[in-house]
């Protein structure tokens, strides 16, 4: 069996200039070496974002439901595909993009609004990360 190898792409000089700029950006901020020596990682971050969008997805199904409307019906008015409209109510599209909640919500004669707020340092509140990462 004689697969044909194919080359790796070759950067030109704008990608590597791209990529060291983009290295150089934040070679400030501490490795997960540098977090684990200094006492402060702690794990991986809980990703409650996630669970906030699976929320809002289930909300805007039920809307949708009470609206009586189909998702043929959501994919003409959003343009997206039925099956990928499908997979996102059944949570099978795992980090969709803000436009797709967007488009969604507007289909459903809802609107998508956004917040933040100070985030939680650490899972335990310490701020040792914080505090390396401002060095």
């Amino acid at each position: 069996m004689n697969a044909k190898r194919t080359a790796k792409p070759k950067w030109t000089a704008a990608d590597r200039a791209r990529h060291k700029a983009i290295r150089q950006e934040f070679a400030h901020c501490p490795t997960q070496e540098d977090l684990e020596a200094s006492g402060a990682y702690e794990g991986p971050i809980k990703n409650g974002a996630y669970f906030t969008v699976k929320v809002l997805i289930r909300e805007l199904k039920q809307a949708r439901e009470a609206a009586g409307l189909t998702l043929a019906a959501v994919s003409k008015l959003t343009g997206m595909d039925q099956a990928t409209l499908s997979r996102l109510e059944n949570g099978r599209q795992p980090n969709p993009t803000v436009d797709t909640l967007w488009r969604y919500a507007r289909a459903l004669g809802r609107q998508l609004v956004l917040t933040h707020a100070d985030a939680v340092t650490t899972e335990r509140g310490n701020g040792k990360a914080a505090k390396l990462a401002r060095r």
